[in-house]
């Protein structure tokens, strides 16, 4: 078996379900027409329904719901065309009902599956168990008085997706995939922007460990986690943890707990409630959610291209490798540069391995120095285009299209010009006429006599030596090719 870990006891096996909560994009809350916009004032987004008020009836939001259906879909969940609104009962000063409206006995989707792919190249099937639609909870803010906290209101009704797996995941690097993939399925279809330090995507942790084929034992469940870097700190060290308790003697107590960042510790919130201790029950507010089979069947033929089939589809159709395609399709903006860069205005398609590695290489390192997204980008798809196919057509060099690659972005003068007009306008073609190219390297060549005698003895690293020097020479316009060859037959003669 793999991903057993080794204790005093004899070997150990990590069993994780993850319950991710994926905020919705929305313009408007799930039962309220408030906006969700991030970064507001605090309470300045709340309405007489996300504020609990007695008497006020909520309507779900018809898009919130399709939003979830799509989501639903696309992890080849099965769409329940009836559900129902369930009330959650728990007090928190963030929470003006006193519950929260979720879907408890019926949700929206059920018997779902995501396949991941770990580094090793295997692969694996992790199962959802559901998605169901909730509101989410205000939220405290602890930082303006040292001795009371502060309510805000903004994030309270905001629709999320709660997803819930399996308990199929056997190693914190399994569970970074996971999440990681569900990131990017979310933001291609749409329905997440996935912005975990914004809290828009958070993930609750249920860990436990056993000895192999054994049944599980007691779980315990990290809450509000929001990066994949601290969900794998968590499970580190709750599983250190939970294994040194059960060798020692102990037993590992069924709790909630938080993840300090800081300190790479968790430690406990309350003692885990079960369900019972929630008090579900229908929300007799809110008509049970009927779906016709064929506003299904609708969203699921408005679904864009998955990763996974694009991921594919690149590897087959363009002949990348999985690292360059998985890098491509990370979000759609990355897949969209790509495959705009490819096509010229013929139609042809270009290099794609040349394409990828100018994306991923060059682009993304001036991207990341700027602190831009993809979608920022100074250079544009047709201009990136436009410069490999100078480089195909040999009118520049690869180091020439570096100095090119820079203008385009950093020269204001040159924003959005085409890379054949700085080309010309900055002398930078490549020579190709052989005539002038023999005449230095004649030149060279006798006034290096000795050096040559010295390659013809064996020392073949000094053709390095005048490659480089005819090409200080011309500025690196020389073509490469045509200097090897001219120097080649110039030292065999």
């Amino acid at each position: 078996m793999t991903n057993l870990i080794e204790g005093k006891t004899g070997l150990w096996e990590v069993v994780i379900g993850l319950e991710v909560h994926a905020q919705i994009i929305s313009e408007s809350k799930l039962f309220s027409s408030s906006s969700t916009l991030f970064g507001s004032e605090p309470n300045t987004n709340v309405s007489f329904i996300d504020a609990g008020l007695p008497g006020v009836l909520p309507r779900p939001n018809k898009f919130c719901i399709e939003q979830a259906i799509k989501t639903g879909l696309a992890l080849d969940g099965e769409i329940n065309l009836v559900s129902y609104f369930d009330r959650k009962h728990y007090f928190y000063p963030d929470l003006p009902f006193g519950y929260q409206i979720t879907q408890f006995y019926k949700p929206i989707m059920e018997h779902g599956k995501m396949l991941i792919e770990l580094e090793d190249g295997t692969t694996k099937l992790i199962g959802i168990t559901r998605l169901h639609v909730e509101q989410d909870a205000g939220k405290l803010l602890h930082e303006h008085h040292p001795n009371k906290s502060f309510v805000d209101l903004n994030r309270a009704g905001v629709g999320l997706m709660e997803i819930v797996s399996e308990p199929d995941i056997r190693s914190k690097l399994e569970a970074a995939t996971y999440v990681n993939n569900l990131r990017v399925l979310l933001r291609s279809i749409g329905t997440c922007d996935g912005n975990m330090e914004e809290g828009s995507m958070r993930c609750d942790i249920n860990i436990s460990v056993r000895k192999p084929d054994e049944d599980y034992r007691t779980r315990v469940e990290v809450k509000n986690v929001n990066s994949i870097k601290f969900l794998q700190q968590a499970i580190d060290f709750e599983v250190e943890q939970q294994i040194a308790t059960w060798e020692n003697g102990g037993e590992v107590v069924q709790e909630t707990k938080l993840f300090d960042p800081s300190s790479g510790k968790t430690f406990s919130l309350r003692k885990k409630e079960d369900s019972g201790g929630y008090r579900y029950v229908r929300d007799p507010d809110i008509l049970p959610l009927m779906l016709d089979k064929s506003y299904v069947d609708e969203i699921r033929e408005a679904l864009p291209e998955l990763p996974q089939d694009k991921k594919a589809r690149f590897i087959n159709d363009y002949s990348l490798s999985a690292y360059e395609a998985t890098i491509l399709t990370e979000n759609v903006e990355t897949s969209d540069f790509f495959e705009k860069s490819l096509s010229n205005a013929y139609g042809d398609i270009r290099n794609p391995k040349l394409v990828a590695n100018w994306i991923t290489t060059n682009l993304f390192a001036l991207l990341n120095n700027s602190g831009l997204k993809i979608s920022e980008s100074k250079i544009s798809p047709q201009q990136l285009g436009e410069m490999i196919d100078l480089i195909e057509e040999e009118v520049i060099s690869s180091k020439i299209a570096k100095e090119v690659f820079d203008i385009m972005w950093s020269d204001d003068k040159f924003f959005g010009i085409s890379p054949l007009e700085i080309v010309e306008v900055k002398g930078l073609k490549q020579i190709t006429d052989t005539t002038e190219i023999a005449a230095l390297v004649d030149k060279l060549c006798n006034e290096n006599a000795d050096k040559i005698e010295q390659i013809k003895a064996g020392k073949d690293k000094l053709l390095g030596w005048f490659v480089g020097q005819i090409m200080k020479e011309t500025g690196g316009k020389a073509n490469p090719e045509v200097v090897n060859s001219l120097l080649n037959k110039k030292i065999s003669s």
